[in-house]
């Protein structure tokens, strides 16, 4: 797609398009598909977005792993109490979705199965709030996914590659980048939303409780929504963040290039190794993994990944 914000930045800037203009023309070169073909498509990963979105918030039973499960419904039901139900519905929304896929349902990896709550929280919710029109949140979906095919090329999306940074601090910054531009900001500024949205999530890792993508994961959705709605709050109100954004995506690549195996989707460190996270995944059947658990927590090595694919 694009190497760097930069070049993406340029190229919409000198064919003035917009940046979901130039993401459509790349998209369309790479693939041969007409431009009309693609925005179809991003129609229909927005149906599957909000399909999973209702079937997350309809759910009250647990998921096979008894982990999850009807906390986005109850969430939803508790309505709001701090911050008003825009707010609230972002936070369950992202929940619901990570909940769906818990449950082996259909999802929009966005721009992982891990991730998934994250984008269309924010983006379903707001259109809701905002008014946008669906050519507009076509748009947005253009702008979010050029963002995550530039951290992808430039650092890592995946949990195994960078942690949890790589995954949910992607998508965050995918939908900051979104609602950014749909608010009418510059390209400045979709910048800035997509460097304050990283530096935020730098180091975070992933550490799936039993190797199962739901605990953390389900909650880490709902907090990397609202990193993306600050990140585009203050990007919209003009604060800027003084490290270029490419320069902010690839510290994040070095980063996870760095992290410890452990904290990288192995279940090998972090809340995987607690005391009540290896009785959770031998109480899953685990026992393999509480092993390397156990055996990662005296000597402090090892490579292997356990978890579902």
């Amino acid at each position: 797609m694009f190497e760097s914000i930069a070049e993406w930045f340029e190229l919409a800037g000198e064919a003035d398009v917009g940046l979901a203009g130039a993401v459509l023309r790349r998209e369309s070169k790479k693939t041969d598909a007409d431009e009309e073909t693609i925005r179809r498509r991003v129609s229909e990963a927005l149906s599957v977005m909000r399909a999973a979105v209702d079937e997350g918030m309809a759910i009250d039973e647990p998921s096979p792993s008894g982990l999850t499960g009807g906390r986005a419904r109850r969430l939803g039901a508790a309505g709001p109490e701090l911050l008003g139900p825009t707010f609230t519905t972002v936070l369950a929304r992202a929940i619901a979705t990570l909940e769906v896929n818990a449950r082996m349902g259909l999802i929009m990896a966005t721009p992982t199965a891990g991730a998934a709550g994250v984008v269309p929280a924010v983006l379903l919710t707001l259109q809701e709030s905002r008014g946008w029109s669906e050519d507009q949140l076509i748009d947005g979906m253009l702008v979010a996914g050029g963002v995550g095919a530039v951290i992808a090329e430039r650092a890592s999306i995946s949990g195994a590659g960078g942690g949890c940074q790589a995954e949910t601090g992607s998508a965050a910054a995918m939908a900051a980048a979104a609602v950014t531009w749909l608010e009418g900001g510059t390209r400045e500024q979709v910048a800035h939303a997509i460097g304050l949205t990283l530096q935020g999530m730098l180091g975070l890792i992933c550490d799936p409780v039993a190797g199962l993508v739901e605990i953390p994961c389900v909650y880490r959705n709902a907090t990397g929504a609202v990193h993306a709605l600050a990140a585009a709050e203050m990007a919209l109100a003009g604060l800027d963040f003084p490290i270029p954004v490419d320069e902010v995506i690839d510290v994040m690549g070095e980063v996870g290039r760095k992290m410890d195996v452990r904290f990288r989707e192995t279940a090998l460190g972090g809340l995987a190794t607690t005391p009540t996270g290896q009785r959770i995944a031998a109480a899953a059947g685990m026992d393999r993994l509480v092993q390397l658990q156990r055996r990662g927590r005296t000597d402090g090595e090892s490579s292997a990944r356990i978890g579902p694919s």
